[in-house]
């Protein structure tokens, strides 16, 4: 399997009347980031191009795991300014807003995984999502750290079972990384963390069936606005978005890895209209679901 192209590309700006802009990145491409599991690299390898400043951005459907071996500096995580120091671990969830200013000649890894693919390894029983979806730097272990030097020279090699294997190590890390976050912030299941875990595990229960923010809320016994309190503290973002972006992982893993058509896939994912299916899947994405899989073969991105 060929490696990421690892294209860092301005995908989608917002602006406000009194708030610089935004911008969105994916590191990999939109289809680039499906095949190949993760992306490895080192904090220097990008930060040393930019002065050793990353200025706010936020990644939409990409989960990093950043690892300080030596040097430091800060974090802006969703407004938050964090010191860094050696051996700590920097948590950034899908979606969520983050910047960095390194210590020049700072080491560390930064490790990045597809959201799809933590779709796959996360079982909802064990409430893992709810801790991965905050951002925060907590300290890292030793395991950690070897699991981190692990991944980094399975993804440099290209030896026989390398994808099982890096899915096997990835699945592995953000277990640790989820394990180190809960024993730092001393979680031990509130009310609302309960919740947000029932409301994941009939997500994937019932997201071909499209239910609305409505449904979930009455499946949970709650109303839609606490059902979006309890998302919007635990992700920051609202049950809609959530419920959509969880569709849209499903038909992104459709068209990269089965030949069905577009028109299958649309009505497999509960869309009585394939139009309607790629309009949604182009205002989500920024592309048309064909010519999304037309740049995956062509090999565009």
């Amino acid at each position: 399997m060929e490696a990421f192209a690892f294209v860092l590309y301005y995908s989608n700006m917002r602006t406000t009347a009194h708030a610089p802009a935004i911008r969105v990145y994916n590191l990999f491409g939109e289809s680039g980031d499906l095949p190949d599991v993760v992306h490895c690299e080192t904090i220097a390898a990008r930060s040393v191009l930019h002065d050793w400043t990353l200025a706010v951005h936020r990644h939409a459907r990409l989960h990093q795991v950043l690892l300080i071996e030596r040097g430091g500096g800060e974090a802006t995580l969703d407004g938050r300014v964090v010191t860094l120091k050696p051996m700590q671990i920097v948590n950034v969830p899908v979606g969520h807003v983050h910047g960095f200013r390194f210590v020049p000649r700072t080491q560390g890894w930064v490790l990045t995984i597809a959201a799809e693919i933590l779709d796959e390894a996360l079982l909802v029983s064990e409430g893992l999502r709810s801790m991965l979806s905050r951002s925060a730097v907590v300290r890292g272990t030793p395991q950690i750290r070897a699991t981190m030097k692990q991944i980094f020279a399975e993804h440099a090699a290209r030896d026989f079972g390398r994808a099982h294997v890096l899915r096997a190590l990835s699945a592995a890390m953000i277990g640790l990384v989820a394990r180190a976050l809960a024993s730092e912030s001393g979680s031990g299941g509130t009310t609302e963390s309960s919740l947000f875990r029932r409301f994941e595990a009939l997500l994937e229960q019932h997201h071909l069936e499209r239910w609305s923010v409505v449904d979930y809320a009455k499946a949970l016994s709650i109303t839609s606005t606490h059902l979006n309190r309890v998302t919007r503290s635990a992700t920051g973002d609202t049950a809609s978005h959530l419920i959509l972006n969880r569709l849209i992982r499903e038909a992104r893993r459709n068209l990269v890895y089965t030949n069905l058509p577009v028109s299958t896939i649309a009505y497999a994912l509960g869309f009585e209209d394939p139009a309607y299916f790629s309009r949604v899947y182009a205002a989500t994405t920024g592309l048309s679901p064909r010519a999304f899989r037309e740049r995956l073969q062509g090999g565009d991105i």
